[in-house]
């Protein structure tokens, strides 16, 4: 019965996925059709069709906005992941010589714990490509592919930043982390370990705590976060983290532990106007590991633990 099931499954097209990525990125059905170089009514038809299939409204439409339903949320990450695989798995074949230099940056979290995947399994496929990798703060990194100075990079921002450039590749949780069993978040004042200036981890965390009226100090500084992990294990402080990065030796600490929730944030990607097939490439790669992260952590992670 599960194989008749299966085969009288409707397959979804990449060609309206990519419309439904579009509209979902830009907020806009207009927009969007410029985007895939269609007309706003094709678009609207390939999106009715969508719904039609799926049984289920895709997106809240008003006057001014559009804003996806909670069915659009789910299907945006399978979307995201089946694109990126189809573009991946075409490259394999028909781009198999490319070469040259891709110019890549990204956080210190995002270049330790996610990247070796990306740069493992491209090398298979792109054995010529050589991959230099920059590992910067966040604006940093936005600045230098608008400099040109990369062509490409993962970057950190805030869930409530105003315009993020580029797009969202993952929405994640910000926990303040503690050592198992330890008891620095139980002093007052509240010993804080952060990062440097502009790190929208520690301006979150530092602005909760003064809404909250907890009392706290900074009680270690560093700009990466194997740092940030070495002040928690010995439990010299709590740090803002991505949940991500809480380690097995670390616990996720939160209201009942007497400290602010905080939220969560966007870990984006911006591509440089003017990039080329390699960084292209390297773009469907990275969409595609975030994809797998997003769907099963353990698969990525323990590569680069």
């Amino acid at each position: 019965m599960n194989v008749m099931l299966r085969q009288t499954l409707p397959l979804l097209e990449l060609d309206i996925l990519r419309t439904f990525v579009a509209i979902a990125e830009t907020g806009n059905f207009t927009t969007a059709a410029e985007t895939v170089h269609r007309t706003p009514s094709a678009v609207s038809m390939q999106i009715k069709k969508l719904e039609e299939m799926l049984g289920c409204m895709l997106f809240r439409r008003d006057a001014r906005s559009v804003v996806l339903t909670h069915h659009g949320e789910v299907l945006l990450s399978y979307a995201r992941r089946l694109i990126a695989l189809s573009n991946e798995a075409v490259a394999r074949f028909m781009m198999p010589e490319m070469n040259g230099v891709v110019r890549l940056g990204a956080p210190d979290d995002v270049g330790e714990l996610i990247l070796p995947e990306v740069l493992r399994r491209f090398a298979e496929t792109f054995p010529s490509i050589a991959v230099n990798v920059s590992i910067e703060s966040s604006g940093n990194l936005r600045r230098a592919v608008a400099d040109r100075r990369l062509d490409l990079a993962i970057f950190n921002s805030s869930e409530n930043a105003a315009t993020v450039p580029g797009e969202i590749l993952l929405k994640e949780q910000l926990v303040w982390a503690g050592k198992k069993c330890g008891t620095a978040h139980l002093k007052n004042p509240l010993p804080v370990s952060v990062w440097e200036e502009g790190c929208i981890w520690r301006a979150r965390a530092l602005e909760e705590l003064s809404k909250s009226g907890r009392d706290f100090r900074v009680a270690y500084f560093c700009a990466h976060h194997m740092g940030q992990r070495a002040a928690i294990r010995a439990d010299l402080a709590v740090a803002p983290l991505a949940r991500f990065l809480v380690q097995d030796d670390m616990v996720a600490l939160g209201v009942k532990d007497g400290l602010p929730e905080l939220g969560y944030y966007h870990i984006g990607m911006v591509v440089g106007d003017d990039a080329a097939a390699p960084a292209l490439a390297v773009a469907d790669y990275i969409r595609a590991a975030f994809a797998r992260f997003e769907r099963s952590p353990k698969e990525i992670l323990p590569l680069a633990c």
